[in-house]
């Protein structure tokens, strides 16, 4: 089965609202194993509108509209719909009572104009809407084309979606389908270059998506039944693991913090953070995880000199010597906050995030990370350069970011790409990192 989408408003033409209906919408039919062909952005004019159908009804099977449901004059889209799949409406009683309950339940008075939201297909049929005013439509025509029509409301188009038109398209699809997202660290241009050919496969597809200094590849399976596709898909997903090795951290996770704080607990391990440049962020993250708190207590925001020798310890003749920003103290920062916390793992992180303050050999971007391990009293430092992104708050996600990598791959005992061994008696020289 092939689709389009169709977001209706004038107001998403202007930019005055971001569509994030096309964004849930297109995965949503991914993962049903339905073919997007087009996205379409069109303002309230009934003739686009209405060629904009007859032309998407002669490519593809299946017409997904978010939008244009209201009470107003412009809310035409049932109506245009209507007519070029050769339906009529008609006023439905029973709608018309549901919302005069939903105004006198949120202590509103409906006015005249509510009641086109009570008009509903004659040949077609209605799609309830149990979140709010305007039910939806589904019109179907003789060649088996079919439009469904939910509103704009984000929160009321999900609901609608997954009660009541998601069950519907799948009963249509005839199978089972399946999906996982594998969270993979590294550019998608890299990624995609190293498994390319995994994504020839009509069955299980595999799609990438970038995000900032990871990408998400989702495979999706459809077989006859549950078991059969819950098998191939992770069948599949393992080739992608093979190839990709540790870059690819974790499974079916929202964020890299979900899998720190997870590995974390089932090493029975505590970590703790030093931050400069990125100032809190990686402590945000770990604690935006439910039940961080059992392997996460200290955070320590030392942006100050004064700040890491007197919560850290950092030796002011380090700061003197090597900079501030440097690896060394960087390597301080990361055994001081393991030390002043009592846990076995912490990160310590200073950089130069700009848009100013570039040092001799140390443009903006130019960041120091460092991992301390107080069991072995030992760790590891990278020095990124981070300038190519140019702007100040990807420069401080990427160093997050690396951050967060840097604690999975301590407590599971991985390698750490271009990192240097470091204790905290012995600081690296600059011309070593």
């Amino acid at each position: 089965m092939t689709a389009e989408i169709i977001c209706v408003g004038t107001e998403l033409l202007l930019g005055d609202i971001l569509n994030t209906n096309a964004q849930f919408l297109s995965r949503e039919l991914a993962e049903l194993g339905i073919s997007v062909l087009h996205e379409h952005v069109i303002g309230d004019n009934p003739e686009r509108l209405r060629e904009l159908v007859r032309q998407a009804c002669r490519r593809s099977d299946l017409l997904v509209f978010s939008g244009g449901l209201g009470p107003t004059e412009d809310d035409l889209t049932k109506e245009t719909v209507a007519e070029a799949f050769g339906d009529t409406l008609h006023f439905d009683e029973e709608e018309w009572d549901k919302i005069l309950a939903f105004f006198a339940r949120t202590n509103r008075t409906p006015t005249p104009n509510n009641r086109k939201q009570a008009m509903v297909p004659t040949h077609g049929h209605k799609i309830p809407n149990d979140h709010g005013t305007a039910p939806g439509a589904w019109f179907e025509d003789s060649q088996g084309h079919c439009a469904v029509l939910m509103p704009g409301v984000p929160r009321e188009m999900k609901a609608m979606w997954t009660e009541q038109v998601r069950p519907a398209l799948q009963k249509r699809q005839n199978c089972t389908i399946h999906s996982r997202t594998l969270r993979v660290l590294g550019g998608e241009s890299s990624i995609a270059t190293k498994v390319a050919p995994l994504f020839e496969s009509t069955n299980p597809t595999a799609a990438i998506y970038c995000k900032t200094g990871e990408s998400e590849i989702r495979v999706t399976a459809r077989e006859a039944t549950a078991e059969a596709a819950e098998r191939a898909c992770n069948a599949y997903l393992q080739k992608f693991r093979d190839i990709l090795g540790d870059a690819a951290y974790d499974v079916d996770v929202p964020a890299l913090e979900y899998t720190v704080v997870r590995v974390l607990r089932e090493k029975g391990l505590h970590a703790a953070t030093a931050e400069s440049c990125t100032g809190g962020m990686i402590a945000e993250r770990l604690t935006n995880v439910p039940g961080s708190s059992e392997v996460f207590g200290y955070g320590f925001v030392t942006y100050a000199e004064a700040a890491k020798q007197r919560l850290l310890g950092v030796d002011a003749a380090l700061i003197e010597r090597y900079n501030v920003v440097s690896g060394p103290v960087a390597v301080a920062m990361a055994f001081g906050a393991a030390r002043a916390s009592g846990a076995e793992l912490a990160v310590g992180i200073t950089g130069l995030a700009g848009p100013g303050g570039a040092l001799p050999g140390k443009p903006v971007g130019t960041v120091y990370l460092a991992g301390a391990d107080a069991r072995a009293n030992t760790g590891w430092l990278l020095r990124l350069a981070l300038g190519g992104y140019h702007e100040r708050s990807i420069i401080r996600t990427r160093a997050a970011l690396y951050a967060l990598d840097l604690l999975r791959r301590m407590a599971l005992g991985l390698p750490v790409p271009d990192g240097m061994a470091v204790t905290p008696q012995t600081p690296p020289e600059e011309s070593n990192i």
